[in-house]
């Protein structure tokens, strides 16, 4: 592991085996916080999952954030959307959750995996001072 650039928050190599165990440790907590919400008597399934996915995708890259998402959608599947704990047709409205899901999955991987990569610019210092850009004229 390395130091970012984002308050010394440690990445991890994507594609790496701690990657995905981090991916599957952010599911589980995830699910328990869901499962404190559903108990409480929320009903937006997936909640807990899309703020813990963009860290996860901050922290461990894309690929273990996309692995975490694809490992959800069963997981809300099976424990959350009712009859708990067991898998039953989706209903229009649970079908239209797990693709709004899926949409905004992937809109905050991708926000989350262009911020990596500019922490990454900006700590290999590869950035240009502010009067060497090509913008400027210096007449």
């Amino acid at each position: 592991m390395r130091q970012a650039g984002l308050f010394g928050v440690p990445q991890v190599r994507p594609w790496s085996w701690q990657a995905f165990l981090l991916g599957c440790i952010v599911v589980a907590v995830s699910a328990v916080l869901q499962g404190i919400c559903v108990a409480l008597g929320a009903k937006l399934y997936f909640a807990a999952f899309l703020p813990s996915l963009f860290v996860l995708a901050l922290v461990a890259g894309a690929p273990a954030a996309a692995f975490a998402a694809l490992f959800t959608i069963p997981l809300v599947w099976w424990a959350f959307i009712p009859p708990f704990f067991q898998f039953s047709p989706l209903s229009s409205a649970n079908a239209d959750s797990v693709n709004l899901f899926c949409l905004l999955a992937v809109l905050l991987i991708g926000l989350a995996d262009l911020c990596r990569v500019t922490m990454r610019i900006a700590n290999s210092g590869d950035l240009k001072p502010p009067g060497e850009s090509a913008a400027t004229n210096p007449q």
